[in-house]
């Protein structure tokens, strides 16, 4: 092994893994180790896992494996499993998947480059063991201190070591980019308080933990200077943030000053509970210049009574209401969702009041998922299942209807004049990039047409003059191309 060891990260899952990652490589980049992409290249290969559902438990599982068969053909000595898997299944993984070299939860992060060189070296590292995460905090959000326990993705700031005159250094960010391009994840907070009967979550996230204002300021500032435009704003619940620190409203004073940031277009946020929304939120989300009119709003279900069967809350007409709502201050916001067919005692009428909500709902986006047992939680234990075919069926029926009411969606938006940020280098005429009601990786794109000048991170106003599903087609407006001149080369 060379003086400076090499790690690379294969991350799996959502955007907060991401954050996770990059927290990682931060600190493994501070402590010596040198942070590559090439998997095949590199010392050690660290696995961060997703262990939502059962399809992703699968693909995590997959990916181990075919980094694990790096040691056979390359330079590759050790693959450790972070991550989501690793932290709810810890040892009992280690024993069934012995091809990963080590397995290691969240508590060990701190630690991870001792622990890493300890494996890269040969050396058995114990393995996590897993436990209930949620007992590790009070149960009252405002008695909880983020500092009693590990937190994924929050150790962004630290202070610098004290230089030889003893005065105490500036902040110092533990995170290093492993994706590069104008949008970024930003996480506001960890864990969850929920308890929705089909999730798991909450028990290998932990309770729900904010960030400190500061600290999320201080990484905005930072991923600006590194020229991100977009900032899009994860964690298990957005809606809830600030109540453990005491301010029921602080995602409302927060938004406004995160916009403000030099250099930041943009600013998203994901993940909000429909029952958590209220109407100062919805104000500062639609009127806030540079926070986007951007909806990702968890309906899971539309039936009232299989909502209540969820451990959730609401039902069509209170749904429609909220996006009533939504609509009147903001006509062009954008709505994206996610439902579960085939929770058990899902009944036909149930089916028909969701797709019934859904006609009726013009959302931008839906993802349409299959219900499956997760271990631990209260739907794993109910009655009323339905055989997988079942299932099945209602997750294609409703996809169906989905994909033309989000097609129909995109239709309707023909002739609006949008603001597309620039995320792809230009291809001839065409540039690929997203409208403001758009969010990365999961809703559609906007290709401009006519737009070769555009540099990635430009953000250009174009009229949308076609549409394929819920992908527009646009062209740049005659009121000008792009509202940042400086971001356009030649």
């Amino acid at each position: 092994m060379s003086a400076r060891p090499t790690v690379a990260f294969v991350t799996l899952g959502c955007a907060r893994n991401e954050v996770d990652s990059e927290e990682l490589a931060g600190r493994l980049d501070a402590d010596g180790w040198e942070v590559i992409d090439e998997p095949s290249a590199a010392d050690a290969v660290l696995v961060n896992t997703c262990g939502f559902v059962a399809a992703a438990k699968k693909d995590s599982v997959d990916t181990i494996l075919a980094a694990a068969d790096l040691k056979e053909s390359g330079r590759t000595q050790a693959v450790v499993a972070v991550g989501c898997l690793a932290e709810r299944y810890g040892n009992e993984l280690a024993a069934a998947l012995p091809e990963a070299d080590a397995v290691l939860g969240f508590d060990a992060y701190t630690d991870l480059s001792a622990r890493l060189r300890a494996v890269v070296a040969g050396e058995t590292v114990e393995s996590h063991v897993p436990r209930d995460r949620r007992s590790l905090l009070p149960i009252s959000p405002v008695e909880r201190s983020a500092g009693a326990v590990a937190v994924p993705g929050h150790a962004s700031t630290a202070l610098d070591p004290a230089p030889a005159d003893g005065v105490a250094g500036g902040p110092q960010l533990l995170r290093r980019r492993l994706v590069g391009g104008p949008v970024a994840p930003l996480k506001l907070a960890s864990g969850c308080d929920r308890r929705c009967a089909f999730c798991a979550i909450p028990a290998f996230r932990g309770s729900y933990v904010s960030r400190p204002v500061a600290d999320v300021l201080a990484e905005a500032r930072w991923l600006a200077e590194d020229g991100v435009r977009e900032l899009v704003l994860v964690s298990e619940n957005s809606t809830s943030y600030g109540k453990d620190l005491g301010d029921l409203r602080a995602l409302e004073a927060l938004l406004p000053e995160l916009a403000a940031v030099d250099g930041i277009e943009r600013v998203r946020v994901s993940y909000l509970q429909p029952a958590e929304m209220r109407p100062a939120l919805i104000e500062v989300l639609t009127t806030t210049p540079g926070v986007v009119p951007y909806f990702d709003l968890s309906f899971q279900h539309a039936s009232g009574p299989l909502l209540r069967r969820m451990r959730r809350f609401g039902d069509r007409e209170r749904f429609l209401d909220l996006l009533a709502q939504v609509r009147a201050a903001a006509p062009e916001a954008g709505v994206r969702s996610n439902v579960i067919l085939g929770f058990p005692g899902e009944t036909g009428a149930d089916v028909a009041e969701l797709t019934a909500f859904l006609s009726a709902a013009r959302l931008d986006a839906i993802g349409v998922f299959g219900y499956s047992d997760e271990d631990g939680t209260e739907a794993a234990g109910l009655d009323g299942k339905l055989d997988e075919a079942e299932i099945a069926a209602r997750v294609s029926e409703v996809s169906a209807l989905a994909e033309a009411v989000t097609a129909q969606r995109a239709e309707e938006r023909i002739g609006d004049v949008v603001e597309v940020l620039v995320e792809e280098p230009h291809h001839y005429d065409l540039v690929e990039g997203r409208a403001a009601h758009q969010g990365p990786e999961v809703d559609g794109t906007t290709t401009l047409r006519g737009a070769a000048g555009a540099r990635t991170g430009a953000i250009v106003r174009a009229v949308v003059v076609g549409s394929e599903g819920v992908d527009l087609v646009a062209e740049p407006s005659p009121v000008g191309l792009p509202l940042d001149a400086s971001a356009v080369g030649s």
